[in-house]
């Protein structure tokens, strides 16, 4: 399934990491880039600075290539751009793929930035519209604003959503008695 969106809302990708719904998978991965300047990677790119980005060298598309160990659920992918700083190396369109590997990758989002600061926020989602669970995701830069031939992106998280296996407490219902309520949490 593609679907092409407009990211249009500002978006802060830790918030949800808190609130405990998804956690953050990309430090499970191994992650490549199609090209990069000297001391613009995937370190760059990876460091939670927003400062520092990852800087292409070459051709359109640019790759960003993330191959997980074992198959995962991918929620989500956040990424981190600024126009104002970045202008003609900012992506005007992405296309998110995923498969098992590098020679299977079908696409499933294209999105269109129109002069994005912050981060941006790409669901991912299979025809059921649950979570995607593959091997790998490639984020390929199909376009920068002004037709720049260089990208920079500064930050990119990967989100999967948190599974939860066992019973709450709250399953039990309330607890009324002092004696009762001393074991209604862990302390």
């Amino acid at each position: 399934m593609m679907t092409t969106k407009t990211a249009v809302e500002p978006v802060d990708p830790v918030r949800e990491e808190r609130t405990g719904k998804v956690r953050e998978v990309g430090s499970q991965a191994i992650w490549s880039l199609s090209s990069c300047k000297p001391g613009f990677g995937v370190d760059q790119l990876r460091d939670d600075c927003m400062d520092t980005y990852w800087q292409s060298d070459g051709q359109l598309p640019h790759l960003v290539n993330i191959q997980f160990r074992r198959k995962t659920t991918v929620h989500d992918i956040c990424i981190f751009t600024d126009y104002k700083l970045d202008e003609s190396y900012t992506p005007s369109r992405i296309s998110i793929r995923a498969g098992t590997n590098f020679n299977d990758l079908q696409e499933v989002e294209v999105i269109d930035l129109n002069e994005p600061t912050g981060w941006v926020l790409i669901p991912i989602k299979d025809i059921h519209e649950k979570p995607i669970r593959t091997f790998m995701i490639q984020i390929a830069v199909i376009s920068n604003h002004q037709n720049g031939r260089d990208t920079h992106m500064r930050q990119i998280k990967i989100h999967s959503p948190m599974e939860f296996r066992g019973i709450g407490i709250e399953e039990f219902g309330n607890y009324v008695t002092v004696a009762c309520q001393q074991y209604s949490c862990i302390r």
